[in-house]
């Protein structure tokens, strides 16, 4: 059997051995919940990403994309050649963040009266 210390010990962590930090190495700014957000609606597609109504920077959304492709929490899928343009999909470790993203839901509107929510995309 191995023990956590063993495990740990092959992983490599940006900041502590805390789950919280490590987490946040991958989620802690104010931009990537709200794409796994969208993901989670249902958008898929850069300029979809875009429209959103925070005004995510191009340069910022490229970047935060890179970095959720690399964590595995999102993988992404060309749908056209020349230019290749991608869709991004969320794996099973950004599907499992869905109760994460609920749950500030449930938060923010506990706390911040007469915000609303987004309705899920209907893909066609």
């Amino acid at each position: 059997m191995t023990d956590d210390l063993d495990t740990r010990d092959k992983l490599t962590f940006d900041r502590s051995h805390c789950p919280i930090a490590c987490a946040l190495d991958n989620l802690g700014d104010k931009w990537t919940l709200l794409i796994i957000r969208d993901l989670l609606l249902g958008k898929k597609r850069y300029q979809a990403f875009l429209l959103s109504p925070e005004k995510i920077a191009t340069n910022i959304l490229a970047d935060r994309l890179k970095k959720l492709k690399t964590a595995g929490i999102i993988t992404q899928q060309a749908y056209q050649q020349n230019p290749t343009r991608y869709e991004y999909f969320l794996t099973q470790k950004g599907e499992d963040l869905r109760p994460v993203i609920e749950a500030l839901l449930v938060w923010g509107k506990a706390h911040h009266p007469g915000t609303k929510t987004f309705q899920p995309i209907n893909h066609q």
